[in-house]
């Protein structure tokens, strides 16, 4: 059985977790399959924290674009990431965006890997 941290080190333990949980009933070949498509999906969480961070100093939002949600993004553009507020939030919390974001990505890989 192919070790799922051996292909992926950069995984934060809980997305580990959740990760190996959903591969587990794959075959080597899928689970390959699997982490290319997923690699070019997820999100790191420096990621999230950089983009944050230039909300503050430019446009406001660009984290809510990368994690799909078009509309919080939308809002956060005009409205100065909800004076600032909703930014700084983010910024605490841009660990949980990313796994939230890259949860959902590995759920749809998954599917598309299970149609084969």
């Amino acid at each position: 059985m192919i070790n799922i941290l051996n292909l992926m080190p950069e995984l934060e333990p809980d997305e580990l977790a959740f990760i190996q949980g959903i591969t587990r009933n794959m075959t080597e070949d899928q689970i390959k399959q699997f982490v290319v498509i997923y690699r070019s999906r997820r999100r790191e969480p420096m990621l999230i924290l950089a983009t944050t961070l230039v909300g503050f100093f430019g446009v406001a939002g660009i984290q809510r674009f990368l994690t799909g949600q078009i509309g919080m993004g939308i809002l956060y553009f005009f409205t100065a990431g909800l004076c600032f507020v909703g930014t700084i939030v983010d910024l605490i919390n841009y660990k949980r965006l990313a796994f939230e974001y890259n949860i959902k990505e590995a759920q749809k890989v998954q599917a598309m890997i299970g149609a084969y």
